[in-house]
């Protein structure tokens, strides 16, 4: 019997981790710094987390950045197989699987300093233009009203430099990315804008697994599962240290 209860053990750690040898899971991101950024340590804060994750959950992976709309597109026909820094969209589960929630985003207007603009609800934008980087999803309020004038950029660099000229009413990002990347504008360009209270709302930061790999429910659910390991021995608490959180 012993035997036996060997080949059933060898079965069963078999069935329950990924194949040794498998290839390596594609992981895309843009460059959003401090969220993911290959010149940041780890690749920033949701890449390290992320990254974790998955190697805990047996998934070795490489990971490459490209703009937003590539990095969609590439998720979409399956030649990448995990978006690392996704926003819940309804659109996006045409493309892939979302996992639960791995951090929030808290989303913020940008106004030029001096501007007497005030923010209460949704319907106070109507009258101004705002810079949206292209592809992005920000609340979707925000998103589907066709009232608001929106005006899409490349990048927040892009959407910050427009408003700081006055070429743009307002722009929105991240609070964090905002803050992070400000400090790497001219001062010809942070010194102009500040950012607006109230929030304009809150994101939760998610995976999204293309529904082109045939392993996309199996891979979201491990995923979770390494990040509730994560919260329960700490390690996912001393990434947000590293990294400044």
């Amino acid at each position: 019997m012993r035997p036996l209860f060997c080949v059933l053990g060898v079965l069963a750690v078999m069935l329950a981790a990924p194949a040794l040898g498998q290839a390596k899971l594609r992981l895309v991101a843009d460059t959003w710094p401090p969220f993911t950024d290959a010149g940041m340590p780890g690749g920033g804060l949701a890449t390290s987390i992320v990254t974790t994750a998955l190697a805990r959950a047996g998934y070795p992976s490489e990971y490459e950045e490209v703009p937003w709309a590539r990095a969609l597109l590439g998720v979409s026909e399956g030649r990448y197989d995990v978006l690392i820094n996704a926003w819940y969209n309804d659109s996006r589960t045409r493309i892939g699987q979302f996992s639960k929630a791995y951090l929030t985003n808290r989303i913020r207007l940008l106004k030029r300093k001096g501007d007497s603009f005030r923010y209460s609800r949704l319907a106070d934008l109507y009258p101004y233009s705002i810079a949206v980087v292209r592809d992005y999803a920000y609340s979707p309020a925000f998103d589907s009203d066709i009232r608001l004038h929106k005006v899409p950029v490349r990048n927040f660099s892009s959407a910050v430099r427009m408003l700081a000229a006055g070429r743009v009413n307002l722009a929105v990002e991240d609070e964090f990315v905002a803050r992070y990347n400000l400090q790497r504008e001219p001062e010809s360009v942070r010194n102009v804008v500040v950012l607006v209270e109230p929030a304009l709302g809150e994101n939760t930061l998610h995976i999204l697994v293309s529904l082109k790999h045939p392993e996309h429910r199996q891979i979201v659910e491990r995923f979770e599962r390494s990040i509730e390991a994560m919260k329960a021995d700490g390690s996912y608490a001393r990434l947000l240290r590293q990294h400044g959180f």
